[in-house]
C-alpha cells in the first residue's frame, strides 16, 4: 500500500461474495469499510466488538438489524450505530437483495479486528473469533416478507 492521497473504489458487487473489503482498496487505515450484500434469507453471525463501534448504511433494500434480541428495520439510506460491546446480526428478510456499507473504528487509529461471535442468541458459551463461528443458514422461505 502506498499513500497517494487519492484513492476510489466502487459499491460493485465481486462475484458471489457476501463480503468485500473496500478498506484495502481505498487504503484507510483509520477505520474499516465493508460492503455486505445479502440475499433474500442471508444474515450474518451475532457478533460484537470488544472497541470498535460500528455504523450501518443500507444502501439498497431493506436490512434487519437484530441488536441484542431486538429487531429494527432499517430502509434505503438510514444508518444505524452499534456501540462496542453490544452483540448484533444483520439480517435479509427479502424480499429483494439488501447491500449495506459497514463502517467500523476505534478511538484513535483503526486496531483491526477485534470481533467476537457466538452460534445462537441463546448461546451462553464463551464468545469466540467470528471466524470459528459457522455462518449461520439461511432462512426459510416461510419467515421472509413477501
Amino acid at each position: 500500500m502506498t499513500d497517494t492521497g487519492f484513492t476510489r473504489t466502487s459499491l460493485a458487487p465481486v462475484g458471489d461474495e457476501r463480503f468485500v473489503s473496500l478498506r484495502r482498496p481505498l487504503e484507510l487505515s483509520a477505520f474499516g469499510m465493508n460492503l455486505i450484500l445479502l440475499a433474500p434469507g442471508q444474515r450474518g453471525r451475532i457478533h460484537d466488538h470488544e472497541r470498535q463501534e460500528e455504523v450501518y448504511l443500507v444502501w439498497d433494500g431493506v436490512l434487519t438489524l437484530i441488536v441484542e434480541g431486538e429487531a429494527h428495520d432499517l430502509a434505503r439510506g438510514e444508518l444505524a450505530r452499534v456501540g462496542p460491546g453490544v452483540r448484533r446480526q444483520l439480517v435479509n428478510l427479502g424480499p429483494g437483495s439488501c447491500s449495506i456499507v459497514a463502517l467500523g473504528g476505534t478511538p484513535g487509529a483503526h486496531g483491526g479486528r477485534d470481533g467476537l461471535a457466538w452460534e445462537s442468541w441463546d448461546d451462553a458459551g464463551p464468545a469466540r473469533p467470528p471466524q470459528e463461528v459457522p455462518m449461520p443458514g439461511d432462512l426459510p422461505a416461510s419467515e421472509l416478507r413477501s
